[in-house]
């Protein structure tokens, strides 16, 4: 009878370490083989050849004075932090141009005091144009005519602590967008 109860014990115990072979093996496997998953900007489906990119500086159709600047610093920064590629602006040393325009900018009162009338939230709008153009074929690899992007921000009624908000809130803007716009030609969506 006790030699049956061990027998037992002995057959639980090794269907639990085959089982927990099994399992490692298939972990061992996943993770070798992958999921199809991967880190977002680092797909990879640019052409292999390429090294470099130029990024001329924006045009700006707006009257926002230098609009255009921040937002082609800040894709220059991503690319740089983002990317393996080499970041210059003369398009005749580069493999491929990504060429930026601030079409528009616009502010919109979002709330306003219910005592005074006065607004106290504004929300920017900023519309752009973008387009990665391959520098021997001149083929398009990504654009996109009308990117928006949204931000708001707070306007003090005090008028001895005013502090200018749209800028801080336009630079916020230009991080978000040169993030979205690199992840975009990243991935070729």
């Amino acid at each position: 009878m006790q030699n049956r109860a061990s027998n037992r014990k002995c057959v639980k115990k090794s269907h639990r370490a085959a089982q927990f072979a099994v399992l490692a093996a298939l972990l061992l496997v996943a993770s070798v083989t992958g999921c199809g998953y991967h880190v977002a900007g680092r797909a990879g489906n640019l052409p292999a050849q390429w090294t470099t990119i130029a990024v001329p500086a924006f045009k700006n159709d707006t009257t926002r004075y230098r609009i255009e600047q921040r937002f082609t610093t800040a894709v220059v920064r991503q690319f740089v932090q983002r990317t393996k590629y080499r970041i210059v602006q003369d398009p005749a040393n580069a493999d491929a141009v990504l060429r930026g325009e601030v079409v528009s900018i616009e502010t919109d009162p979002m709330l306003f005091n219910a005592a005074t009338g006065q607004v106290t939230m504004m929300l920017v709008t900023v519309h752009t144009k973008v387009q990665l153009i391959g520098s021997k074929d001149e083929k398009p690899i990504y654009e996109n005519n009308d990117m928006v992007f949204r931000d708001e921000y707070q306007i003090s009624s005090d008028v001895q602590s005013f502090f200018e908000e749209q800028d801080p809130a336009l630079e916020r803007m230009s991080r978000d967008f040169a993030a979205q716009l690199v992840s975009n030609v990243l991935e070729t969506f």
